[in-house]
């Protein structure tokens, strides 16, 4: 069992370990956050495995029977005027042992003002992109490991161009009921484009993130650790503001260490009464802090807060998120269980 599971880590790696980041391939909406407890958590947590529905949109392995008849909403004002929210349902089908997952991703980037390349108005446009994924989970055998996959169908319309596109996304997971530890790697965006906004195929942002929570024995608090795009390193650029200049004028550009590299890599998350009707949640995006903070000047990039609170069938979760002195974010979202 353990050769059949590092076979297919490592065949996983070997054919799509490529470097893509923002700006580098289309469709990046899919890697926005996909719920207010995944930014209050430091974005991209993986590691999930109770009842947040919304959680199978990211890692499919976490597909399990207690996400069974649970139905959630999630809105994002985000940067830009940008908004975006994600919708899950996940139903339990064959005498509760087998559950289903699908969900959907949605952007809506505003409206644009039109002009030609003399600087004519034009007519206004718009840009808007949406994801429909479906999800399914197994236990491998009798072990603790558990495997998953979301196929996803893509839409974009950006003015008059329009592209379609096709994904999926390969997860496994460990669970460790004693210890109350989960670690897990996902591969995601495994796709591509169907037909091109211009006749030029482009790749599809390709992630391999890695994560791990635990909760802790004597505490009632929930650690997580996530390790986001392992597919590239180094993952960090000298930032051209950040260039010393001597007495002569000669300058030397920001140098990123190796550690530097690895912490770029990281995101911390802890919630507090992870299990109870009322929690708080925590995060600091490492690499989010480093690429947006101001020197000489303390803005609290890379932290992001947040709070869910349950009533009665429903919980309503809020989380507060730190890009710069500028730019700031909200999240809400509703979960209802149905049954």
């Amino acid at each position: 069992m353990i050769k059949k599971i590092a076979l297919l880590i490592n065949l996983i790696f070997s054919t799509y370990c490529v470097a893509q980041l923002g700006g580098q391939s289309t469709y990046q909406f899919l890697n926005l956050v996909s719920s207010p407890r995944q930014a209050a958590l430091g974005g991209k947590v993986l590691t999930n495995v109770d009842y947040d529905v919304t959680q199978a949109l990211y890692n499919p392995s976490t597909i399990n029977v207690e996400m069974d008849n649970q139905f959630a909403l999630n809105y994002s004002s985000y940067l830009g005027g940008i908004s975006y929210g994600t919708a899950a349902y996940a139903y339990t089908w064959d005498r509760r042992r087998q559950t289903f997952h699908t969900g959907m991703t949605y952007v809506d980037y505003g409206t644009f003002e039109g002009y030609d390349e003399n600087g004519v108005a034009t007519s206004p446009f718009t840009g808007k992109e949406a994801a429909l994924s479906f999800g399914y989970a197994l236990q491998i055998g009798y072990s603790d490991f558990y495997g998953g996959a979301n196929v996803k169908f893509i839409t974009s319309t950006l003015e008059q161009y329009s592209s379609l596109g096709v994904a999926t996304d390969l997860a496994l997971l460990y669970i460790d009921e004693d210890l109350e530890f989960q670690g897990t790697i996902v591969v995601r965006n495994i796709g591509t484009q169907i037909t091109t906004y211009a006749g030029r195929q482009e790749s599809l942002p390709l992630e391999i993130n890695v994560g791990l929570s635990q909760t802790l024995e004597n505490i009632p608090l929930r650690w997580h650790l996530t390790f986001e795009n392992l597919q590239q390193w180094p993952i960090a650029k000298p930032n051209p503001a950040r260039a010393l200049t001597d007495l002569e004028g000669n300058q030397t550009q920001e140098n990123v260490s190796f550690l530097g590299n690895v912490i770029r890599h990281t995101i911390l998350g802890a919630e507090l009464f992870p299990d109870k009707g009322f929690n708080l949640r925590l995060g600091y995006n490492f690499r989010r802090a480093e690429e947006l903070r101001i020197d000489n000047q303390r803005n609290f990039s890379g932290i992001s807060a947040g709070f869910s609170i349950k009533l009665n069938k429903m919980r309503f979760s809020y989380t507060h998120a730190k890009y710069s002195g500028a730019a700031n974010s909200n999240f809400f979202g509703l979960q209802i269980d149905l049954r």
